[in-house]
């Protein structure tokens, strides 16, 4: 996903104390927010750096990674919700890091996500952060259709686009550093249906996500892709800020990709038959950040 999450992913360095002091260490943590994203956005951490010129060549996929990259059908008797507001706590070990809100709503036959993240307490004071997000997939088939993200952490500002053409396969990807003013476009082909890193979370909550199960997913993010395993180990009690649930526990790996082996991801599921992302844990090397359902409004 964004860049600041998948750099968390990809940078080892120790961070100590409470809070970091400034710099990209204080936005590892003020970008709590949504973090367990990077698992399924390590290419973002893999792309060039932007460039200003015009569009780069099209990337082609190896044909062995186009061959694994099957798309699971949503289960029988599955929807989505037509309408449905989460809002997470986020912590860093034991310290209060931001908030993430998720909206999701259906449009036609589309179903719409939308994220806002934004870091708190003396995490904001050090290093402001408020990123928005919004993603869409069809919600028959699963495949993405699109993802924007509109990042503002501390001095950085990057905004981008990126739409999906199943048909053809083909993606198309829009960069702007609002900073710097350096514009990076770029086009590359896909595999005939595939999640973004929004959208990835929400739809796994359409698999049957039985104990033993696994599933493998697709998932693209720039001008890249990468195959993302999602393995169900257990049932297990989970307690939130609000209540207590029980839930389907779901290791996320990336099995290609910049972030292979350089963390662990867990999504709590709701069992039943909502399969509602309850708790989520991304352990790293810096710390491990926890999000916790505090809220949940199908208003």
């Amino acid at each position: 996903m964004p860049s600041w999450f998948s750099r968390a992913w990809v940078q080892h360095t120790a961070v100590s104390g409470p809070v970091p002091q400034s710099g990209p260490g204080a936005a590892r943590l003020a970008v709590a927010a949504l973090i367990l994203c990077a698992a399924f956005g390590s290419a973002y951490a893999i792309r060039p750096a932007a460039v200003p010129g015009p569009a780069t060549p099209r990337p082609a996929i190896p044909p062995v990674t186009v061959a694994s990259a099957s798309f699971p059908a949503p289960s029988a008797g599955w929807s989505f919700p037509q309408r449905q507001t989460l809002t997470y706590a986020v912590d860093w070990r034991v310290f209060p890091a931001g908030t993430a809100t998720v909206h999701l709503e259906t449009d036609g036959p589309l179903e719409r996500i939308s994220v806002t993240g934004d870091s708190q307490g003396a995490i904001n004071l050090l290093f402001r952060v408020s990123d928005r997000f919004q993603s869409s997939f069809d919600r028959t088939t699963g495949c993405s259709q699109s993802f924007t993200r509109q990042l503002m952490e501390g001095r950085r500002q990057i905004d981008s686009e990126q739409h999906i053409d199943p048909a053809h396969h083909v993606t198309t990807y829009d960069e702007r550093n609002l900073v710097s003013r350096v514009h990076l476009q770029q086009t590359a082909d896909l595999p005939p249906c595939v999640t973004d890193m929004l959208s990835g979370i929400y739809y796994t909550g359409s698999q049957s996500l039985d104990p033993g199960s696994t599933v493998h997913l697709p998932v693209v993010a720039g001008n890249h892709f990468t195959l993302t395993t999602l393995h169900t180990e257990a049932r297990e009690t989970v307690r939130t800020p609000t209540t207590t649930y029980h839930t389907v526990r779901v290791q996320v790996t990336a099995d290609t990709g910049a972030i292979r082996n350089r963390g662990k991801l867990w999504i709590w599921y709701s069992d039943d038959q909502r399969h509602i992302p309850v708790q989520m844990r991304a352990r790293l090397f810096w710390g491990t950040i926890t999000f916790r359902l505090t809220s949940l409004d199908n208003r």
